[in-house]
Formats: C-alpha cells, sequence, structure tokens
C-alpha cells in the first residue's frame, strides 16, 4: 500500500500515448478535478443505451454530486483514467478498491471493480482494451492484483473486451449480471494478445502514412527551387493515384493551380478529407500547421523542415511540442528533418521525399534514419537492382529524419505482414527501444529476411536529433544480440545492398556447401579462399578454361545444380572478346536458363567490372530460356582490352513483376563481397531453421526461487545497490544449485596454515586484490601447495612481490580439477534487457574480446549454442588430442544463472570467474553477484508510444 503522503500527488508518469485499433493515437491520462467540463461534455454525447450499459439504468445526465465523484481521486483507492483526442475525452475508465470509503468490503482489499464508458463514435477502435491495459498496470503499481467487473450480458462488447485481454479470469452470473474477475499478473497469454494488438495498431498508424487517398504539401512555394515545391513536383511526376494539393498561406486568392495542382492557402479551404500532409515551412510555423491539420482530421504528418532537436537543446524542446501537439490531434509524424516516403505500389505511386526519381518498383522495404544515406541506398538498388521483373527494387522506403515519433519500429510492425514486401533493409544511426527492435526482430525474422546496418557505431554517442536510452553494452555485445534475434548484421551500406540483392531474388540455402565454376582459375581460387574464411565449406573449384562457351556454362551450373552435396553455386566469369556485348547477353540468358531448372538453390556471379554481364543478367531475368531449351553456343573469351569506362547498358523499362517467374542472378564485381553475402545468408537460413525450435527454459527441481526472494529482500533492505560479500554471494547462488568452491581468508601466514589444514592440501594461494584478482600470468596465483611449507613459501613471495597482506586479500582455497578456464556473466542492461555472457577466462575474452552472448531467459538450444559459438570452443571440445570437458555441465551453470537473473530482476550482475571446467563436472573457484532495484521493464507495462 502506498503511504499517506502521496496519495493526492499526481502521477504524471500515468500519462501516456497510445495507437489505437484503427491507426489513429489517443493520450491516456489520470482524470483531475479540472476535467469537471470535458467530463460533462463528453457524458453528453454518449448513447443512452451506452449510459444504460454502464449504469444499469436510464442515466442522461451526471449530477454535480456524480461529477465530484468522477473526478476527484486520491490516486491509490480510486482512480479514473480518460483517453483524450484534441484535448477532449473519447472514453474513461474507473477503478475503485473493494473495502475502501464505503465500498463493500467482501473481498480483499488487493481487488478492484472497474468500469468503462466509451463513446459511440470512438467504439471498436481500442479504446476500451488499451485503457484496460494502462488502469491494470495502475492497480499493480498500487498493489490491486485482480479486477472485477459488472457487466450486463447483453453489452457484448465490453465483455469481450475483458474476456479477450487474456487474464486468467472467472465468470458467474447472478441477478441478471454477469460478473467477471481475473488477475492482472501478465501471462503469457496476455503478453501475446498485447503484441498482436501493437503490431496491428502501429503497422495500421504507419500503412496510413505510405498509402494515402489524398497528400497536401504545405509550404510549396511559387518559386521554383523550394523543398516544397521540389517535393509537390516528386509527387506529381511520379504518377501519385490520389487526389494532390499544394497549399500555402502565401498565395494569391486567385491562384486556382500550382504546376497543374489544385493550389490552396489552407488546409480547411481545401473542402475534402486530406489523408497526408508534408509539412515543408519553417520550424516556428508548424505549430500552427499542426494544429489546422489536425482540426481538419489529417490522418499523418511527413515533416520535412528542419531546426528541431538536431540543433541543440531550444530545437529539442521544439521537438517534444511537435510530438506532443500532433498526437493530441491524433496524428503520427515521420521526421522532422526527414528525407521523406516513397510507396512504389502501382496503386499508390507515391513519391513524397526529396528523392528526384521513383525508385524501381520491388520486393524490398528499405528504412534509413539518414537522408544523405537513404539516397545513396535508393541510388545503389537502382543501378544494381535491373531487372524488368523488379523485385530487387523497392517496395517502400521511410526516411524517419529525427525519428521523433514514428521509429523503425513502427515500420517494422507495417512490414512484418505487407504483402508487398520480401526483404526488409534498414540503415540505423540509433536503436531507441533495443528491447522491442529485438523482440519485433526476431518475429519479422522468421517471416522474411532482415539486414541491418549500424552506423556511429564507435563514437559513443547518437548523433544529434536522436535521443536514445543510455547502454552499458559494447556494439560487438549489441551486434551479437540482433544475430541471435535472426537480424544479419552487415557493417557497410555496400555489403547491406549486396546481401539485399541475393535475399531477394534467390532462394534461402538449405547448407554451408559451395559449389565454384567459372572460365578463369584465378577466381575460382579468390572465391574458393573466401569461402574458407567465411566458414563456408566450398568445393574444388571448377575450371572451364577461357575457351568456354555459353553452352559450356549452362551444363556446367546444371550439373552443380543437380549435385545433392552442394547447397549454392557461385559463378566466376571474366568477360568475352569479340562482340562483348552479345556474349555478356548469352552467357546471362544460359545461366538464367539452368539456374530456372533447379530452382532451389541460390546462384551468384562473380564477374570482373569490365563487362556488361551484370546489366545482362538484369535483363535476362525477363527472358531466360524456359527449362529443356538448349543455350547458345557462343564463345566466351577474355578480353583484355575494353576500357574501364566502357559504357553499360541502359537499364530495362518497368514492369509488373507479376508478369514475370524468372530468377535474377544478382552479380558482384569482387569474389569477397559475392561469398560475404552468400555467408551471411547461409548463417540466416540455419537460424530460421532453428528458430523453429527454439527449445525451452528447463526446470529443476533443486532450485529454491521462494528461499532466493527471501533472502534478496532481506539484503536490500540494507541499501539501494549492494555487492554481496563471499558468504552471502554464496548463500544466494546456492539456493540455485550454483556451487561456489571454498575458499577462506588468509591475512597472515598462520591463518593461512589452519585455512589449509581446514580445506586440506593440497591448495590454492590467491590474491583477491582488484589488480591481482584471476590474474595467474601476474604471478598472483599459486597452485598445487602440497604442504605447510610450500605454503608459508608462498605466502612470503607474494607479500614480497606485491606488498602487505592486507593489500593482496590473500585466499586459500582447495585445489580443483585441472580443466579449462571459463567465465560466466550475466548483467541487466538499462536498455537491452538482461544479458548472459560466456567465454574463456583470461585474455581470450580480455584482450581479444572473444565471448557470446544470449537475451536472458536462455533455452537448452541456446545454452548448447552459446558454448559453442566462441572462437576459441575447440578448446573445450579435445582441441589437438586434449581431453574434451564436460560442456553438458557447463551448459546447465548456463542455464542456472539464467534462471536466476530472469526469475530475480534485482540480481543485476553475476560474474563466476573462473570456472574450470574439467572433464567430469566443473568448479566455479571466484564468484560476485550485485544487487540493486531492477530497471524498470516497458515491454511488461502497457502499450505506449516513446517520446524521444
Amino acid at each position: 500500500m502506498q503511504s499517506a503522503s502521496d496519495r493526492h500527488e499526481y502521477p504524471a508518469h500515468w500519462e501516456a500515448d497510445v495507437v489505437l485499433r484503427d491507426g489513429g493515437t489517443a493520450r491516456i491520462r489520470p482524470i483531475t478535478v479540472d476535467d469537471a467540463e470535458r467530463l460533462v461534455s463528453f457524458y453528453e454525447q454518449v448513447s443512452d443505451e451506452s449510459k444504460y450499459y454502464r449504469f444499469f439504468a436510464p442515466y442522461p445526465r451526471l449530477s454535480a454530486k456524480d461529477v465530484h465523484r468522477f473526478t476527484h481521486h486520491d490516486f491509490v483507492d480510486r482512480v479514473g483514467l480518460a483517453a483524450t483526442v484534441g484535448g477532449e475525452f473519447i472514453a474513461t475508465v474507473r477503478y475503485d478498491r473493494i473495502g475502501a470509503d464505503g465500498m463493500p468490503a467482501s473481498a480483499p482489499a488487493d481487488e478492484a471493480e472497474v468500469a468503462f464508458l466509451v463513446q459511440d463514435a470512438h467504439q471498436g477502435r481500442g479504446v476500451a482494451s488499451a485503457l484496460l491495459e494502462h488502469i491494470g498496470a495502475v492497480a499493480r503499481e498500487r498493489d490491486i492484483r485482480r479486477f472485477a467487473a459488472e457487466v450486463l450480458p447483453a453489452n457484448t462488447k465490453m465483455i469481450k473486451v475483458f474476456t479477450d485481454a487474456g487474464y486468467t479470469q472467472k465468470r458467474s452470473f447472478e441477478d441478471g449480471v454477469v460478473r467477471l474477475e481475473f488477475d492482472l499478473e501478465p501471462t503469457d497469454r496476455s503478453l501475446a494478445v498485447q503484441y498482436a494488438r501493437e503490431q496491428r495498431a502501429e503497422a495500421r498508424s504507419v500503412r496510413r502514412l505510405l498509402v494515402p487517398g489524398s497528400v497536401a504539401v504545405i509550404g510549396a512555394g511559387r518559386t521554383p527551387g523550394g523543398v516544397g515545391r521540389g517535393v509537390l513536383g516528386n509527387i506529381r511526376d511520379a504518377g501519385f493515384t490520389g487526389r494532390l494539393y499544394a497549399v500555402n498561406r502565401a498565395f494569391p486568392a486567385d491562384l486556382k493551380e500550382l504546376d497543374g495542382v489544385p493550389a490552396h492557402r489552407s488546409v480547411g479551404d481545401i473542402g475534402e478529407h486530406v489523408d497526408l500532409a508534408v509539412v515543408a515551412v519553417p520550424a516556428e510555423y508548424v505549430p500552427e500547421v499542426v494544429a489546422e491539420c489536425g482540426e481538419h482530421g489529417v490522418q499523418g504528418l511527413v515533416v520535412v523542415s528542419a531546426g528541431y532537436a538536431e540543433s541543440g537543446p531550444d530545437g529539442r524542446e521544439r521537438q517534444r511540442e511537435l510530438v506532443r501537439h500532433a498526437r493530441a490531434y491524433g496524428m503520427r509524424i515521420i521526421g522532422p528533418n526527414a528525407f521523406g516516403i516513397i510507396n512504389t505500389s502501382a496503386d499508390v505511386r507515391l513519391n513524397a521525399s526529396l528523392a528526384p526519381e521513383m525508385p524501381r518498383p520491388g520486393r524490398i522495404g528499405l528504412f534509413a534514419q539518414s537522408g544523405a544515406i537513404g539516397i545513396a541506398l535508393l541510388s545503389r538498388l537502382h543501378r544494381r537492382g535491373g531487372g524488368v521483373t523488379g523485385d530487387t527494387g523497392v517496395s517502400t522506403f521511410v526516411s524517419s529524419g529525427n525519428r521523433a515519433d514514428v521509429s523503425g519500429n513502427d515500420v517494422l510492425q507495417y512490414w512484418y505482414d505487407d504483402p508487398d514486401t520480401d526483404v526488409v533493409l534498414m540503415y540505423l544511426e540509433s536503436i531507441g527501444n533495443p528491447r522491442k527492435f529485438t523482440r519485433l526482430a526476431r518475429r519479422t525474422a522468421a517471416a522474411k529476411p532482415l539486414v541491418v546496418v549500424q552506423g556511429a557505431r564507435h563514437g559513443g554517442a547518437a548523433p544529434q536529433g536522436h535521443a536514445v536510452r543510455a547502454t552499458r553494452l559494447p556494439h560487438t555485445t549489441v551486434s551479437a544480440l540482433l544475430r541471435q534475434a535472426g537480424v544479419i548484421r552487415v557493417d557497410t551500406i555496400t555489403e547491406l545492398v549486396d546481401a539485399g540483392l541475393l535475399l531477394a531474388r534467390q532462394p534461402l540455402p538449405t547448407g554451408p556447401r559451395v559449389a565454384i565454376l567459372g572460365n578463369s582459375e584465378s577466381l575460382g581460387l579468390l572465391t574458393y579462399d573466401a569461402c574458407l574464411s567465411e566458414g563456408l565449406r566450398p568445393l574444388p573449384p571448377l575450371d572451364l578454361t577461357t575457351g568456354a562457351s555459353a553452352a559450356d556454362f549452362h551444363a556446367a551450373l546444371s550439373r552443380a545444380l543437380a549435385d545433392e552435396t552442394c547447397d549454392a553455386v557461385v559463378v566466376t566469369a571474366i568477360p568475352a572478346i569479340g562482340d562483348a556485348t552479345t556474349g555478356d547477353a548469352e552467357l546471362a540468358e544460359a545461366l538464367s536458363s539452368a539456374a530456372e531448372r533447379v530452382p532451389g538453390k541460390p546462384v551468384l556471379v562473380v564477374h570482373v567490372e569490365l563487362g556488361g554481364l551484370a546489366e545482362a543478367l538484369s535483363a535476362a531475368a525477363s527472358t531466360a530460356p524456359q527449362a529443356g531449351t538448349t543455350a547458345p553456343a557462343t564463345a566466351f573469351r577474355p578480353h583484355p582490352f575494353r576500357p574501364l569506362d566502357f559504357p553499360a547498358q541502359a537499364p530495362p523499362e518497368q514492369s509488373d513483376p507479376s508478369e514475370s517467374t524468372s530468377r535474377l542472378i544478382p552479380a558482384y564485381p569482387a569474389a569477397e563481397r559475392a561469398v560475404r553475402a552468400l555467408a551471411e545468408v547461409v548463417r540466416y537460413s540455419q537460424w530460421r531453421r532453428e528458430a523453429a525450435d527454439p527449445g525451452k527454459v528447463p526446470e529443476y527441481e533443486d532450485i529454491d526461487e521462494k528461499g532466493a526472494a527471501q533472502l534478496i529482500d532481506g539484503l536490500l533492505t540494507r541499501g539501494q545497490g549492494l555487492t554481496l560479500g563471499t558468504d552471502e554471494t554464496c548463500d544466494l547462488l546456492g539456493k540455485y544449485g550454483i556451487q561456489v568452491h571454498r575458499a577462506l581468508h588468509a591475512p597472515t601466514p598462520d591463518a593461512a596454515a589452519d585455512a589449509a589444514r581446514t580445506l586440506g592440501y593440497p591448495v590454492a594461494l590467491k590474491a583477491t586484490a582488484p589488480h591481482l584478482r584471476h590474474r595467474a600470468d601476474l604471478g598472483g596465483v599459486r597452485l598445487d601447495l602440497a604442504d605447510e611449507e610450500q605454503l608459508r613459501r608462498a605466502y612470503a613471495e607474494l607479500t614480497a612481490l606485491f606488498g602487505k597482506a592486507e593489500e593482496l586479500r590473500p585466499v586459500v582455497q582447495g585445489m580443483a580439477p585441472r580443466g579449462v578456464d571459463t567465465v560466466v556473466r550475466a548483467v541487466i542492461d538499462p536498455a537491452a534487457g538482461a544479458v548472459l555472457s560466456f567465454g574463456l577466462a583470461g585474455a581470450a575474452s580480455q584482450l581479444l574480446g572473444d565471448m557470446a552472448h544470449r537475451l536472458i531467459p536462455v533455452t537448452d538450444r541456446e545454452a548448447t549454442s552459446i558454448v559453442r559459438s566462441i572462437r576459441t570452443a575447440p578448446l573445450l571440445f579435445g582441441w589437438r588430442g586434449s581431453a574434451p570437458v564436460d560442456t553438458p555441465a557447463l551448459e546447465e551453470l548456463l542455464l542456472r544463472v539464467s534462471r536466476l537473473v530472469d526469475d530475480h530482476p534485482e540480481v543485476v550482475a553475476v560474474t563466476l570467474e573462473p570456472v574450470v571446467v574439467a572433464t567430469h563436472g566443473l568448479s566455479v573457484l571466484g564468484a560476485s553477484v550485485r544487487l540493486a532495484p531492477p530497471p524498470a521493464r516497458d515491454d511488461l507495462g502497457p502499450r505506449t508510444l516513446p517520446t524521444y
């Protein structure tokens, strides 16, 4: 229960913006005494039927007593929340703790009655479901564990709100009323329901931006060359299928058109509904534009105007106000400082961006936080995508600018079930909510490939304009966690495009075996070496010689694809002599024809940049011979004299992707690039197969979860954060079946001798001072001391070398069986969540960073993979004739640590070092545990929109 001192303080942290089922937004906030007029106005707009359902009787108006009761809350036993749009109430929810202030005391004090009222015009938008999530979170914060609700049987909509929420509930029927009781503790089902609603709502909010029926460009000037005029022309020239308007308050009253587009002085003057507004006015005029758009029902904004968070603290505050203002009207924003959005669908054809040309239609969704990088990506995809089939073109493009509202997470929600997008490419300079991004990435990657490159990796701070949560995790750890979620992590935008082209048009390989064939022995060997470097399993290259014809390539590729011992084929080719253009075209047709015969394996081509093979392969995608046809027999020989600036063929005209099913074979100018892209796709394919069976989090009968919770609660009474002592650490770990090898303090030689007699020889003497801990290489550890004489001699040597005993903090420990020294760590990061890490102790982890990472909770399959994923893993499995160690015992230890941190988020850090893994069993020789109040987990709370 809360203390009396906070019973009337306004809980500002309960305020939140939410996305509703139809993609619009609403603000949820506590109801206060200042809301009397809003409440009365809201109630007057509710139908008599809805009032009857709420109060079980005709209730035409609220009395003064009712208004007082519904607006005066103590924010503990009585709480009311309202959903607002444009500052006006559209729905309310209220709970009253049972047993408080006259409420019947027939139930425990941790139960409350809850009731809703939703304005009829807003019913069906998911307002009640969102309010239930938020009032439930408020109730849990105020120590209420269950809700009760009485609903008339005819009120099926409200019954459905409760029953669909996913909470554990009980239903009864009494005196003509349905009584529902349900626990408020989140369950797997309630979280699944919440995530599904979140996905649908956020996807629809993005769809309202990308598929508008009408667009107004606000700030389109009469003088050519301005940003607004440029965007207007780009939308018009792309052939936008909806209605387009130019808006500028400086237009003269008699101006009817601008560049053939209807012109108006304000959105209100248009006289028709506008779905999307592109805002290109100076920052100081944007609030006025937002208000006008909101009052006239505009659904979303693309703000290309600059002068916000990227310009400093004042701009950051303008940005926050912009978001608050737009969301208050139910609008979402892309930007500010955005490059714009593009949708190439034939039904939309929207180029609301600064890109002067519409990209080629295709199946790739593209997200870029940087406008400059967005331009580069669009250009590269256009240049290399080729192909009249368009699969390697763009479906939709979003440049978020400062990412003040719509983020990469929102666009992922849209692309997850977008039928026009098969591959997602993202350039990120920051991740505003890593925990949510990882969750969405895992779900998306299970359905379609997701390739990410992250800029600003080593700058130590997010780019200006990006407000992100602080993380203590290094970039390598974040990358490992993204890979665990199925993300294809690449380092450059070149690699982003390379992987995207392969994924967009070729099937996923079923394994790492690669056949290599071509007409250059040297290029084949380079490809072979690159495969080995990337962890692939290449077959010996097949050299067709420089005299190979297109028919020879066709036959060789057909045989390779039919070979059951290969999973992918890399074709290497150097240009032909003679009529090179004809030779390139014939070779492209031959390769495409062979690939069509066996459609289940990916084919890549490595070519030198002297020829036009890449363009020919693009063109051949729509003209490849059908299976069974014979490829031409023209010789394909090298031509050493072709100039470097030999003109490429013009890209083919666009056509409907559905008109062709032929495979576009991606071409790469270097073997390393082709193989790197293939290796990433092979790893993704393996992850996708494994994701179908992620394993389970095992139960252990000897875990004392309740006892550990009691111990932690008692320890935390001593302070907000503390590192446990040796005995406390051993006690807590022991409750999870983790036994720490006993160590006794030895402040004097005599104490060391007594400790050794207690433990039994042989023993180890260790200095535990921070600068010497775990540093056997510095001489701070002496092992296999067989008797007291050796122990005293070692003690004297340590103090002579490193100083007084009180500085060294020596301990005596019984010898453990020899094995491989490893380290196990777990930490709760405020941004990414709980992370489990594993590696070999010493230089491998400290100097080389050879650590593997997984998000907690870890499953049995993930524990197996983390042990095998470090580069030094062979040392655990009998490298060079050594005895393999007990990896099952190591995996169990990892699972137990994962359970400890997952069950008790107050355990914010655990380090076990060294963990000596022997042939049979393991020994934990050092351990430390830190306790603290856990960081807030917004992923378990109600749906909210972040404010960056």
